[in-house]
């Protein structure tokens, strides 16, 4: 392989590693009820309500759970969101 064809390779990886790599992850607390997680996935993540009760059960018995994975740009609406409704999320590579 060239040194040309391995930096046009490299360059090509880390853009997709960029553009879809992330995961938003919410986390457990101890003040919001199962129905309130529940809704906020679904109207935020637009999960649908198994789907958000699923999630749900995992951040309650694990601690967390990634309840979506996309780019960077399309999660953190989602993440700000959550925030606003005063859960713990984060966005992580």
């Amino acid at each position: 392989m060239s040194k040309e064809q391995y930096k046009e390779q490299s360059e090509q990886e880390v853009g997709v590693l960029d553009d879809s790599g992330c995961k938003l992850v919410v986390w457990n607390d101890d003040y919001h009820t199962f129905d309130y997680v529940i809704k906020s996935l679904v109207d935020i993540c637009r999960h649908t309500y198994e789907q958000a009760q699923q999630c749900t059960i995992i951040i309650h018995y694990t601690g967390k759970c990634t309840v979506k994975t996309g780019g960077y740009e399309e999660l953190l609406p989602m993440h700000t969101a959550l925030i606003n409704k005063q859960l713990t999320s984060e966005i992580v590579q």
